[in-house]
């Protein structure tokens, strides 16, 4: 049971010091530190906060703020040695190595000179990794208060900094310079599917095809006080035409991608997955939910969440396969990719446990390629380094997963929702293992999550007619 008593702090007078004396904390720095610092300090360095950026920079990845590091020695002396009531003088620091994320410091302060005539106290400042790494070293100069003090322990809520606006433009910014693409949009007859493709014909991603019954496609402009002229509208009687028709399309050439618009997924996937007249390959068809997360370091993508219910093992080979050429088109070489379980160990009596080994082991013989494999893996040593430490896990893959293969739709669907709703993450949704990419949405959608959609659409179709990579 958690204690309710009131904590304090106490500080060291300038009497009371000694030379030798030392305080020392330990910081591990997590991915939302990094834009809480930047947001205080205004420091919006790309190193620090453009993973695309940092990739072609000296660490490679996004590195925590150097002054973040530095900040740990201002706490120690604010509040351990000397304490409460110190005053910052001057502080000479030198930065030996970058502090990733998930890097955890020990930061020490030693008392090296006192000064009686005007209460100056110079201390030597350390900060090591987990690796016993030096990571800071220095000096910093404060001026010691003269009397006691005892105070009450202040506890800091937890903050985190979010901008999916922000967001939202930097995935847009990541297709800029590709030609838009031609996209059969089907039965866009409300304002949310219509909106989402008008969005990102504005945004320059795509020239929609729009597949529909006219007059209510031209009701859902008026709603949003759009002007259509010069698009191009295919009149259907009702959405089962309108799925056929933008699926001929597609099977034509005539579009390099489909877009679901207001009518039910199961319609269009119909469809979609026709033998003779459908969109099928020999691929198994899976969708991914890109995700941006405002605490995690790097895009992250989900799948199965919406089209492979219960899929068996040999299915899943195709959804790791789809998901890797994902992140290949993406412009991830090596995809890190961690195969979701309820725990870390293989058990017969969990199913998914089983296909996580043997899914690894086919990477390794060459069955699944372009991607490194681990699993089984908890959720929390996928994209947690901290708790994969804590268990003892050594990978390359956990706490820095690009993929999460879920056990089965219903958990990646909770896993992306939750994501979304209570994380604030920005997700694109994509249909691959078809001839050509299918923008899959859902009807609560925003116009900017259905473009950003569409631009994975996109870089997806650019990637298929330079590479021949599958859609």
């Amino acid at each position: 049971m958690t204690s309710l008593a009131t904590e304090y702090i106490e500080n060291h007078p300038f009497d009371e010091i000694q030379i030798g004396q030392t305080a020392q904390m330990t910081r591990t720095l997590r991915p939302q530190d990094i834009p809480l610092f930047a947001a205080i300090s205004g420091d919006i360095n790309p190193t620090h906060l453009d993973p695309e950026f940092a990739k072609k920079g000296p660490t490679h990845e996004v590195v925590g703020h150097s002054m973040w590091g530095g900040a740990l020695f201002s706490a120690i002396l604010g509040n351990q040695l000397p304490g409460p009531g110190t005053v910052y003088v001057r502080q000479d620091l030198r930065f030996h190595r970058p502090i990733a994320v998930g890097d955890t410091l020990t930061a020490s302060v030693t008392v090296k000179e006192k000064h009686p005539e005007n209460h100056h106290v110079v201390f030597e400042c350390l900060a090591v990794n987990q690796d016993g790494l030096k990571v800071i070293d220095g000096i910093a100069e404060v001026i010691a208060p003269t009397e006691k003090i005892r105070c009450a322990k202040l506890h800091l809520p937890e903050i985190s900094v979010t901008d999916k606006e922000l967001r939202y433009r930097q995935i847009m910014a990541r297709v800029k310079g590709l030609e838009p693409i031609t996209v059969a949009v089907a039965h866009p007859c409300d304002e949310p599917s219509l909106g989402g493709a008008l969005e990102a014909m504005q945004t320059g991603i795509i020239r929609p095809i729009l597949v529909g019954p006219k007059a209510k496609i031209l009701a859902a402009a008026q709603a949003l006080g759009a002007d259509l002229s010069g698009l191009q509208i295919i009149d259907t009687p009702h959405s089962h035409a309108s799925a056929e028709v933008a699926v001929q399309l597609c099977r034509e050439g005539k579009a390099e991608a489909l877009m679901k618009g207001s009518l039910h997924t199961d319609e269009l996937m119909s469809a979609v997955v026709q033998r003779d007249t459908g969109l099928r390959t020999d691929r198994r068809i899976s969708h991914v939910f890109l995700a941006d997360v405002p605490t995690y370091p790097r895009p992250l993508m989900i799948t199965d969440a919406a089209v492979n219910i219960e899929p068996t093992l040999e299915e899943k080979v195709d959804i790791v396969q789809n998901a890797i050429d994902l992140a290949h088109a993406l412009g991830i070489a090596e995809p890190k990719v961690a195969i979701l379980s309820a725990v870390e160990t293989v058990t017969s009596k969990i199913r998914s446990t089983i296909d996580a080994a043997a899914l690894c082991k086919m990477a390794d013989r060459g069955q699944i390629k372009g991607g490194l494999l681990d699993g089984p893996l908890a959720f929390d040593n996928a994209v947690s380094q901290v708790a994969a430490r804590i268990k003892g896990i050594r990978s390359a893959v956990a706490g820095n997963a690009d993929i999460l293969v879920v056990p089965d739709l219903e958990a990646g669907n909770m896993v992306a929702k939750q994501l979304e709703y209570l994380a604030n993450a920005l997700l694109a949704g994509i249909v691959l293992g078809a001839k050509v990419p299918i923008v899959l949405t859902s009807r609560a959608d925003t116009p900017e999550t259905r473009a950003a959609s569409c631009a994975v659409a996109q870089v997806l179709a650019h990637a298929k007619r330079t590479t021949g990579l599958p859609s």
